[in-house]
């Protein structure tokens, strides 16, 4: 089988798969099973035409641990957020937002995530924001149209910091862009991309009130379980843990799904302490984290994992290396090349499509700080917030909020769309005036 057939087959693989995740309300099938498919029929596919066993055993494990890495780190944040939540943590700072307006309250969240992110990094971000939000909203809509609005504001927040997108960190490490320029160059661009659709939707919220969950669904059974002192420690300890994995990973080199379990650790250990000697066992056991790991959604992260397989495979069958040098030859100009490339990071996952960028284009013709690398940081941070599999926060906030794929096309797409192209323009004007 040629190349190009091999190409076509798994590209058509990958398409049927993305289209029965779009479609999963209709067709009645979990969104789960059909990237679990997909990604065994492409692996299937690409190893009957692969004649190098040993090869095809080394790329597998590769993509597993990248995979396990970003899995585990999922995995960890999300536990974390349980136990803060578990023990009414979160109840800390909700007490403190006054606001009784939609509008104020998304201009308050969407600024609050989107340099959270650039501190913590835009998956974890989402994560504790979206968690937030169940405590504040009742309303389903509402709730996911906060889940958009935070997407978007983690995916820009975390385009110009060098710790905030795991794409910006890939070309700071590669050494296309320093850190320095990424948050002097990118900084505006982001906001715009922000501020765009976090104006409009600000205005669709206009004259509508904050509807709270009732106090007795937004209590767990049983009452209230902790003390004040206790919320307060296990939050602070929770988001502390979180905002010190980057601070782990610049010192230690070590990945950081190794300081989010450390993390983990180090709360199972003062939970367990915490709570040692209180009489009522059912609800010492509730506050546990052995408790929090089943609270946590599987599914998503089954399905998350069936994603990055898939889009694993494509890169090792050159197919996104294909894809970016057809897009060289056919587009020719680099500013609209970087554009398409940041949109097809919404379908495709963001990290390979940078990682073939940077095999494409050396640094010998394009230096670091240049125009290429600092606007692909910007795409490919914010292209993914387009769909709602198109990037790690999205995927985390569809699997915290089981938000409809087709829904998010339908009303997150066009905003985040907007303010895309805004950043984008701004960038391209900001870099002209500048040079």
């Amino acid at each position: 089988m040629g190349g190009l057939s091999l190409a076509w087959i798994l590209g058509g693989l990958f398409a049927l798969s993305y289209v029965a995740i779009a479609l999963e309300h209709t067709l009645k099938i979990n969104k789960s099973a059909t990237a679990l498919i997909g990604a065994g029929l492409m692996w299937s596919v690409y190893a009957l035409v692969m004649s190098d066993a040993v090869a095809l055993t080394a790329q597998l494990n590769e993509s597993l641990t990248g995979t396990a890495q970003i899995v585990f780190f999922l995995m960890g944040a999300m536990t974390i957020v349980e136990v803060v939540d578990a023990h009414n943590g979160f109840d800390v700072i909700t007490a403190r937002i006054r606001t009784t307006r939609l509008s104020a309250l998304a201009w308050l969240v969407g600024v609050l995530t989107f340099f959270l992110s650039a501190i913590l990094d835009n998956l974890t971000t989402t994560i504790v924001m979206v968690s937030l939000m169940k405590k504040l909203l009742d309303r389903r809509e509402d709730r996911w149209l906060f889940a958009g609005l935070i997407v978007i504001a983690a995916n820009a927040g975390g385009a110009w910091s060098p710790i905030g997108d795991v794409t910006t960190t890939m070309l700071w490490i590669g050494g296309q862009i320093t850190a320095t320029a990424i948050v002097k160059n990118v900084f505006l661009p982001s906001v715009v991309s922000l501020l765009v659709p976090l104006g409009l939707m600000a205005w669709w919220f206009s004259g509508r009130p904050v509807v709270p969950p009732p106090p007795e669904r937004d209590m767990q059974a049983g009452g209230s379980r902790t003390t004040l002192l206790e919320s307060r420690l296990m939050l602070v300890l929770g988001l502390g843990v979180l905002v010190l994995v980057p601070v782990f990973k610049a010192v230690t080199h070590l990945p950081p799904f190794m300081g989010v379990l450390l993390g983990l650790g180090l709360i199972w250990l003062v939970g367990d302490l915490l709570h040692r000697d209180k009489p009522d066992e059912q609800n010492r056991q509730f506050l546990t984290l052995a408790h929090a790991l089943t609270r946590i959604d599987m599914a998503s992260i089954v399905f998350f994992v069936g994603i990055l397989l898939s889009v694993a495979v494509l890169e090792h069958a050159h197919v996104l290396a294909a894809l970016a040098q057809w897009l060289d030859v056919t587009v020719g100009r680099l500013d609209l090349i970087v554009i398409i490339i940041g949109v097809f990071s919404a379908i495709v996952d963001n990290v390979p499509l940078v990682a073939a960028s940077m095999g494409m284009y050396s640094l010998a013709q394009y230096p670091t700080d240049s125009f290429l690398w600092e606007f692909m940081a910007y795409c490919a941070g914010t292209g993914g917030s387009l769909l709602i599999i198109g990037s790690a926060a999205g995927v985390a906030a569809m699997g915290l909020e089981n938000i409809d794929f087709r829904w998010y096309l339908r009303r997150i797409t066009g905003l985040a769309l907007a303010g895309y192209l805004a950043g984008a323009a701004t960038y391209i004007l900001q870099y002209q005036l500048v040079h």
